[in-house]
């Protein structure tokens, strides 16, 4: 259940994303979110943020969604960086980004997944060795977001244990003029105001303070970050799905064909009315995922945030696809905007990590099966 802080805060996004509506510009609603503080709701107070969690922004996100203007850099600039400086950055790094990405002046991405890699973080081979004081990173980086638009990006790379010689995950900012850093933007059939790009670092030259927090905490700061992305990644496809949901309804109280209007029909009630529970159900089980993480459970937030994310996106698919269905001809009209839906609504199934590997995860976690890899 949303607190009265929470609600009130539900209703004043809600207002703002009515407002704009899905044909927004979405750099005008980036800079309009960020001066009402609805951005960085999560950061800390003193630096420029909210004071909130993990449960604010996903509301904010959410909020936007169901007005059909989904932020999707929300989902990595303030919950995923912005998080994990926040936690493990230096006093330096929190003064420098914090502010800014807390009332959108300043963006950051996130680079994690690698063409060889997929969902396999181990096998990430973006590698950072020490020359001197400074950090040389070199490695490929596919699908990230925003990448043009941002100031930085949050790179995971690994670096050698010197008592062991594994590799290990660190996480260092890499600013998006730095020698070295280029990118190149994929070709995407996903028609989205934020673009996606592949990341080349041939031998980038960082200082030493741009590795974020201690080069020994390894997992411990990436899952910092990972978790938040993957509540955001629900709050993304609950407001998707609830925008999809809300014109289809609107459509069947109206279309009338046989003297009364469609949506006094079963066949097209009832899998709106279950489109509309299995929403409800995942909301709760994100709920449940950002209260744990803005606890300090990490190990419990893991869990609840993967069946989250899960639950969410299918819920979303589902409500898309329905909605689509509802409206018949209509449903595939540029009038409507639900068309565009059908691709974007798989991305929370694919992003920011695969359904299947979340099965893996509570099988093997939850469960206690053994892994077949």
């Amino acid at each position: 259940m949303d607190t009265e802080d929470h609600k009130a805060l539900r209703e004043a996004v809600a207002a703002l994303g009515k407002r704009h509506g899905r044909e927004t510009d979405t750099m005008q609603l980036w800079s309009e979110a960020g001066k009402l503080g609805y951005l960085g709701v999560n950061l800390p107070e003193e630096h420029g943020g909210g004071g909130g969690g993990i449960s604010e922004l996903s509301i904010v996100l959410e909020e936007l969604g169901a007005a059909g203007c989904p932020l999707l850099m929300l989902v990595v600039s303030p919950a995923i960086c912005g998080t994990v400086i926040a936690r493990f950055g230096t006093d330096t790094q929190k003064e420098e980004w914090l502010p800014g990405l807390s009332d959108g002046t300043r963006r950051m991405a996130f680079g994690i997944t690698e063409p060889d890699a997929g969902s396999n973080s181990h096998r990430i081979t973006t590698t950072a060795r020490k020359d001197g004081t400074d950090w040389l990173l070199t490695g490929r980086k596919v699908f990230v977001s925003g990448v043009d638009i941002a100031d930085a990006t949050l790179i995971v790379g690994r670096t050698e244990d010197a008592r062991t010689g594994r590799l290990k995950p660190c996480l260092f900012i890499v600013p998006r003029d730095t020698p070295g850093f280029t990118r190149r933007p994929i070709d995407m059939e996903l028609n989205a105001a934020e673009k996606q790009f592949e990341l080349v670092l041939d031998d980038v030259r960082l200082p030493a303070d741009a590795l974020v927090g201690d080069e020994d905490a390894g997992l411990l700061q990436l899952f910092a970050g990972l978790n938040p992305e993957r509540i955001m990644t629900a709050a993304f496809a609950i407001g998707m799905g609830r925008h999809a949901l809300a014109e289809a309804i609107g459509y069947a109280r109206d279309r009338t064909v046989w003297n009364t209007p469609i949506g006094a029909h079963q066949a097209i009630a009832h899998p709106l009315a279950q489109a509309h529970i299995e929403l409800e159900l995942a909301r709760l089980m994100m709920q449940k995922a950002a209260a744990l993480y803005d606890a300090g459970d990490d190990m419990g937030a893991g869990e609840a945030a993967n069946m989250a994310k899960y639950a969410a996106g299918e819920a979303c698919v589902k409500a898309v696809d329905q909605a689509v269905h509802t409206l018949g001809g209509n449903g595939l009209t540029r009038e409507y905007g639900l068309a565009r839906l059908i691709t974007a609504a798989r991305v929370a199934r694919i992003a920011p990590v695969s359904r299947e590997m979340i099965l893996n995860y509570v099988s093997h976690q939850t469960l206690g099966l053994p892994k077949s890899y």
